[in-house]
């Protein structure tokens, strides 16, 4: 696959894999939406169930803010699948330009965040490197 076609494919999933490292180096995993603008990526902590908006993958990141994000496509052809994960260092996106422009990319992809935008902070992953299969 090359970077064009990765790009692509990371660009237009719904739906990603977000792994952090704890306090304690034990890798914590949540599935995650995203959108990207050039070489960040953007989540938000949103609306849906939670116990806190204090969420685990937030702690994670102040003490460790090397993540990875993964996509992928699984079929029973086998000749039809693969992934796409980039590696990066994540931050909030405490500056409200940043915040404003990465909440309009995420309604623009995810309908449900035009009626309810997301009332969490906003993840920005800057990426470091983008790895692919096949």
């Amino acid at each position: 696959m090359d970077a064009g076609t990765a790009r692509r494919r990371l660009s237009s999933a719904r739906v990603g894999h977000l792994a952090t490292v704890t306090a304690t180096n034990r890798a914590h995993l949540v599935p995650c939406c995203f959108a990207i603008e050039g070489e960040t990526i953007y989540s938000a902590i949103d609306a849906k169930p939670k116990s806190t908006l204090a969420l685990r993958r937030l702690q994670n990141i102040r003490s460790n803010p090397a993540v990875s994000l993964l996509v992928d496509h699984y079929d029973e052809n086998w000749d039809s699948l693969w992934w796409v994960r980039v590696d990066g260092i994540a931050r909030t996106a405490d500056d409200a330009v940043e915040r404003g422009r990465a909440m309009g990319l995420l309604a623009a992809k995810y309908e449900q965040y035009v009626a309810m935008p997301p009332p969490g902070p906003v993840l920005a992953i800057d990426i470091g490197c983008w790895r692919m299969w096949p």
